[in-house]
């Protein structure tokens, strides 16, 4: 125990010099992105590893995102005060879609496809208020000049990689708090069988809506940041169904069961997405969410673990 934590130390150490070390403006890029989206991604996690997969998470990132913009743009109101009220909104919005599905028992096949439509009326919205959200071509924050911390603008990429460094830690702390609380016992009860758990005094409705919340506070909160930093947003980038099987690939990929696994998603397919753009340009739009597909499909086949999950588990058989 003493040999990890201390490892674990020594590597949250390297880990906030390296933009002091290292400056690099592109592979910093990369770095930011990858860990926003290891956020995103951890916050599907929380609701995947105990059964309760969600198809919605695009449109949870989509509210993030336009909310937070929407506001400093017509109101003027700061991203410090602005994301806050798109994670309420999130929040909201996967209470009224998601109590009356967990009061009513709406499983399985069902709680997936509710959530698919979730996802799908949150784009059709935004395309459909084009005035507002610039629809399909996007829509860009305005900017200030140079870094100006009331807007949560920076021109600094260091700046940047610490937020994101940030954020991404404050995601493991979540997922390993839920971990080893009393939550994931009654969770994994429900999973197995949600009769079975309310009989043993487990208010099944409740712990699902809890989970379901904080899942869709993390996922506006990734979308609101990862707006800030690019400065540009589009339904096909923050919302929609493929930003949500994004999501599903990528946990299942690195390890649901993992805290880092959504961590080794993001790197693959941050990295595989800047291979197709450079590789192909133009010409491999869309191909990100083949390969998505086919991957899936052989990992859930011969490696459902994920990568980091299945590395552990034999590490383990060795000892």
């Amino acid at each position: 125990m003493r040999v990890s934590r201390l490892a674990q130390w020594v590597a949250g150490a390297a880990l906030i010099a390296l933009p002091f070390v290292y400056r690099d403006p592109y592979h910093l890029h990369l770095l930011i992105l990858i860990l926003i989206w290891s956020f995103a991604y951890t916050s599907w996690s929380m609701m995947g590893r105990f059964g309760l997969v969600s198809l919605g998470h695009g449109g949870f990132m989509g509210v993030g995102a336009y909310v937070t913009a929407l506001l400093w743009n017509h109101l003027g109101v700061s991203p410090w005060l602005g994301i806050p009220v798109a994670m309420a909104a999130a929040a909201l919005l996967a209470v009224i879609v998601a109590y009356p599905c967990f009061r009513f028992r709406i499983t399985g096949h069902y709680f997936v496809l509710v959530t698919l439509a979730l996802s799908g009326i949150v784009l059709q919205i935004i395309t459909a208020t084009r005035d507002y959200t610039g629809g399909s071509l996007g829509y860009t924050p305005d900017r200030t000049r140079g870094s100006h911390l009331a807007a949560l603008q920076f021109d600094d990429k260091t700046t940047w990689y610490l937020i994101a460094l940030a954020i991404w830690a404050l995601g493991l702390v979540i997922w390993r708090r839920v971990d080893r609380s009393m939550d994931r016992y009654a969770l994994e009860a429900i999973s197995e069988d949600e009769d079975a758990a309310a009989a043993a005094g487990v208010n099944v409705t409740l712990e699902k809506l809890k989970i379901t919340v904080i899942s869709a506070l993390m996922t506006a909160l990734a979308g609101a940041l990862y707006c800030q930093y690019q400065m540009f947003i589009s339904p096909d980038t923050v919302s929609g169904i493929s930003v949500s099987l994004q999501m599903v690939f990528a946990v299942i990929v690195g390890g649901l069961y993992v805290s880092l696994g959504p961590t080794v998603g993001a790197i693959i397919t941050i990295l595989l997405a800047e291979i197709l753009r450079i590789g192909f340009g133009t010409r491999a739009v869309g191909w990100d969410n083949l390969v998505y597909g086919v991957l899936l499909v052989v990992f859930i086949i011969f490696l459902p673990k994920g990568i980091l999950g299945s590395i552990l588990e034999r590490m383990k058989q060795k000892t």
